[in-house]
């Protein structure tokens, strides 16, 4: 998918450790988002984001711009049983998501999150999913409203705890 300043594309090993680095800065500046001392291992998996990669049907995308600079990123799971999150989302048959969604500071209010969803929607209708599952937390309300815009809803059946943060479920409805 391009647009006239961005283009989103599958990420090359070699940007996996850059991109581990602007999760990372994007996440712990959440307000109100747990912080890396609070837990370790989320952070740690950011910092590996490129290991996503190696389970099947699993893309790590990234939005770049014309000299291929990354602003942002999101793993998209063509099948849910990798998606790795709490909860029952990786029980869900013929369905896709997509998680760990961030868009460097330099680059926020540019569309980039919506361009990173929106390729993820249509690959998901490319693929014949019946539905993309999300998720995301309060500390994410810019996002949280955006995937509304786009006509998520909220499905509680997918709600669940990563410690002390309530993580929140949504889906798409592709296929009725």
């Amino acid at each position: 998918m391009t647009t006239s300043n961005y283009t989103i594309r599958n990420a090359n090993p070699s940007e996996f450790e850059e991109i581990g680095k602007i999760l990372i800065r994007v996440y712990s500046k959440l307000e109100g988002f747990p912080k890396e001392d609070e837990q370790p291992n989320y952070y740690k998996m950011l910092a590996n984001i490129g290991d996503f990669t190696k389970h099947p049907e699993t893309e790590l995308l990234v939005a770049v711009d014309e000299k291929n600079t990354v602003f942002g990123a999101v793993v998209y799971f063509n099948d849910m049983q990798f998606y790795g999150s709490g909860g029952t989302a990786t029980q869900e048959k013929a369905s896709a998501g997509f998680r760990l969604l961030g868009v460097d500071s330099q680059a926020r209010g540019k569309g980039i999150g919506k361009l990173l969803t929106l390729d993820c929607i249509q690959k998901a209708t490319k693929n014949n999913r019946k539905q993309v599952i999300i998720h995301s937390t309060l500390a994410m309300k810019t996002a949280w409203e955006m995937y509304e815009k786009i006509g998520f809803k909220r499905s509680k059946d997918l709600d669940f705890m990563q410690g002390e943060l309530p993580v929140f479920g949504f889906r798409l409805t592709l296929i009725p």
